[in-house]
């Protein structure tokens, strides 16, 4: 695993223990920092990069978990970071360590970036399998896989699938976790960029928690 000190050593060499302590606050004390912010974060990545390449796509589910066992929670993101690069790359079966990362050290940071970053692209990039793996999650009792059945398509934009989209709230609906409710109103709040008369009607005739339907429709008028 010859990429694995290439981050280390970066890392350790520009941690900062005054931003390390201010973002260990700001995540609720549940992870330790290097004080690494995000800009710089990508900018050691660019470098390293350009310096030593990438890693093989082969290599990356090793390094991935080896990042994933990093107490401090820099290595998580550079690990989302370094797979997006590949994404030219990616492989149907990536989906499983997508999976691996959503599910251990979970909290909104980590599970939003898999989301956005590679989780959403991969399944445009692997169409047929979005249905049945998005079944699977938003059918599960994990909240984090359900939150990412419901915003998977916030980027989609036209192409939101917008029966899927409303089947996955409704299933979801009358959650009492926080992160269900804010996902649904994230999720309609998304696409009423599209879409705002199909979100309102939405709205209107279905029975939502009030965080979710004070998110949905936000940007409507």
């Amino acid at each position: 695993m010859r990429y694995l000190p290439f981050i280390t050593d970066a890392y350790v060499m520009v941690g900062n223990p005054s931003n390390a302590a201010a973002m260990k606050a700001y995540m609720r004390d549940q992870f330790e920092f290097l004080g690494i912010k995000s800009p710089e974060r990508r900018a050691i990545t660019k470098g390293l990069k350009a310096e030593y390449g990438l890693p093989a796509i082969v290599e990356m589910p090793a390094l991935i978990k080896a990042l994933w066992k990093k107490p401090e929670r820099e290595y998580q993101y550079a690990a989302i970071d370094i797979m997006q690069l590949l994404h030219k790359e990616w492989r149907a079966e990536d989906i499983t360590l997508f999976e691996f990362m959503i599910l251990h050290k979970s909290w909104w940071d980590t599970v939003d970036s898999i989301v956005s970053c590679l989780v959403g692209p991969w399944f445009k990039k692997f169409p047929e399998h979005r249905l049945s793996i998005t079944n699977r999650w938003i059918n599960s009792d994990n909240m984090w896989l359900q939150r990412v059945a419901i915003i998977h398509q916030n980027s989609y934009k036209k192409h939101t699938d917008e029966q899927l989209l409303f089947r996955y709230i409704k299933q979801c609906a009358q959650s009492k976790e926080f992160f269900i409710q804010k996902a649904i109103g994230w999720a309609l709040r998304e696409y009423s960029k599209t879409n705002p008369n199909s979100v309102r009607r939405f709205v209107e005739t279905n029975t939502l928690a009030a965080l979710s339907t004070r998110e949905a429709l936000r940007r409507i008028d």
